[in-house]
């Protein structure tokens, strides 16, 4: 009964011991003070830790240190937004407390690579809440996600009207940049490594991805960069966005010698005047458009260089690994749900193509040699055209590698390659994309841990090269080297350059006329 007590006695201690442990390793100590997170599918996850404070159209500002544990167990407040007429309360949007980041981690004590997204949505819309990197994190990395100010909040120019607002066409990005230097100054005690960063983002976050590596204040805070469906072109100049300033200060009534009044207007009031004023200065962007203006980052020589994809980045990250690509479809409208000839589908490119038509055929059918006709119609005439072009430049042309891909797995839901589909593929995580994905198979779980490797590969060396894989070479234009990520992966060697030089010329005549306008 003795030796029986005393095994009792220690057993009970040593899970005593272990609990205690646990509840440790969810507590971390911050510059700021102690967080406490949860546990989310096997992985620690600190949630909705503020990393800045912010003061409208200001740049961001240390927090506030605390004194207790903070309990970061749930995702903070997303920026504010325009939500479709829900009403949000002050824990799902805010304006003040919305600069927030979540840390996915299985080993506070190790020294992981560090992967911060950078969520979609444009410049306009999103949260970090979208896109959870538990299953990531799995993959021997430390994933950060952020939210940050967005729209009029995050990219409203006032420099041209008073030197007290110099940098506030550009909060939203100095937003993420005070992001990176938290990661700096705490990612360790998560179990990260700050001095192997990747920042990385998919549409518009591909595009703040591209940002980043033209703004020099945040040189040195990352060290590789994944674009994903990034890269749709921001023609914003300094001289238009200061003139949306003023057009915002008209409508709302306000003299340009007092733009402090602003920061009484209420939001949706602001951001209403905002998109009246864009309308009657440069002209409201329709879905759809091959590039972006209005609020968004603004070049201004200081704290943004030069737009990115123009056609490249700026010399200061000509040191930084690059991974780029795009889906086959992206926002194409899809013509998979119906019946199509050849000949119906001729008529219809001929609205586009006009005498290039034929031309546009036979250099898909070149492209893609099992193509059907409703692929004519349904292949992205907006992202690969200028990922190419982008890619040609950089490729070769600078101290660090540059690798290319296509994603080209379809939804059985629609049929397409579209734009987004691949996150739940490099977060692995299709159990939570049902609207994409119902039932997963054997073929789509394999895909999926086979991107999620070749992201976190890229994460840990700057080269996406993993088991299984064709031996994948960085992209030159010569070579033009890409990855097909689909059931089977494989190499293409500058295969669509015909079909995409077409597109080009065709879908992106807007652009065209924008930069002949700004020449004269």
């Amino acid at each position: 009964m003795k030796r029986i007590t005393f095994v009792l006695v220690l057993m009970l201690g040593i899970i005593a011991s272990s609990c205690r442990d646990k509840e440790e390793v969810l507590v971390i100590q911050t510059q700021s003070g102690k967080v406490s997170g949860t546990v989310q599918e096997g992985t620690m996850a600190f949630l909705g830790i503020p990393y800045a404070r912010v003061e409208r159209f200001m740049p961001p500002l240390p927090v506030e240190p605390w004194d207790t544990v903070r309990v970061c167990d749930h995702f903070g407040p997303q920026a504010m937004q325009q939500t479709g007429g829900r009403q949000l309360s002050e824990s799902e949007m805010s304006e003040q407390n919305s600069c927030v980041l979540n840390v996915w981690t299985t080993d506070t004590q190790g020294k992981r690579p560090v992967m911060v997204w950078l969520h979609g949505g444009g410049f306009d819309s999103g949260t970090s809440a979208w896109d959870p990197g538990q299953c990531l994190a799995r993959k021997d990395v430390v994933v950060v996600g952020v939210n940050h100010r967005l729209n009029i909040l995050g990219f409203l120019d006032l420099s041209g009207v008073s030197g007290g607002y110099r940098y506030s066409g550009n909060v939203g990005m100095l937003d993420i940049v005070a992001a990176l230097e938290w990661v700096r100054d705490n990612i360790a005690r998560f179990g990260g490594d700050p001095n192997n960063v990747t920042i990385f983002g998919e549409s518009g976050g591909g595009g703040k991805v591209g940002t980043l590596m033209c703004m020099p204040v945040a040189k040195g805070l990352f060290h590789k960069a994944i674009i994903m469906s990034g890269t749709i072109l921001n023609v914003n100049t300094h001289e238009m966005t200061q003139a949306l300033g003023r057009a915002v200060l008209k409508e709302l009534g306000i003299d340009e010698a007092h733009p402090e009044q602003l920061l009484d207007v209420p939001y949706q009031t602001l951001y209403e005047a905002g998109q009246r004023a864009m309308e009657a200065s440069i002209g409201r962007r329709r879905p759809g458009t091959p590039m972006m203006w209005g609020f968004g980052p603004t070049p201004d020589g200081e704290m943004l260089l030069q737009q990115p994809f123009q056609p490249g980045f700026a010399s200061i990250s000509d040191h930084v690994p690059l991974l780029i690509g795009s889906t086959f479809n992206e926002l194409q409208r899809l013509q998979y749900n119906r019946e199509l000839t050849m000949q119906q589908a001729r008529e219809e490119l001929k609205k586009t193509f006009d005498k290039e038509t034929d031309t546009y055929i036979e250099a898909f059918g070149k492209a893609w040699p099992d193509y059907s006709p409703q692929d004519l119609l349904s292949i992205d005439w907006l992202f690969r055209p200028k990922t190419l072009i982008t890619t040609d430049v950089i490729g070769g042309n600078r101290q660090a590698q540059t690798y290319a891909y296509l994603f080209t797995w379809r939804s059985p839901v629609s049929l397409g390659s579209v734009h987004g589909n691949e996150l739940c593929f490099c977060f692995n995580r299709l159990h939570q994309a049902p609207n994409i994905i119902p039932e997963p198979t054997t073929e789509d779980l394999q895909l999926a841990d086979t991107m999620s490797s070749i992201w976190s590969a890229f994460a840990h060396t700057g080269n996406p090269n993993v088991e299984g894989l064709p031996a994948w070479q960085p992209y030159t234009k010569e070579n033009g080297e890409l990855m097909l990520l689909g059931y089977k992966c494989e190499l293409r060697h500058n295969h669509d350059r015909e079909l995409e030089e077409i597109i080009d010329r065709h879908c992106f005549r807007q652009l065209d006329e924008f930069r002949a306008k700004n020449r004269k």
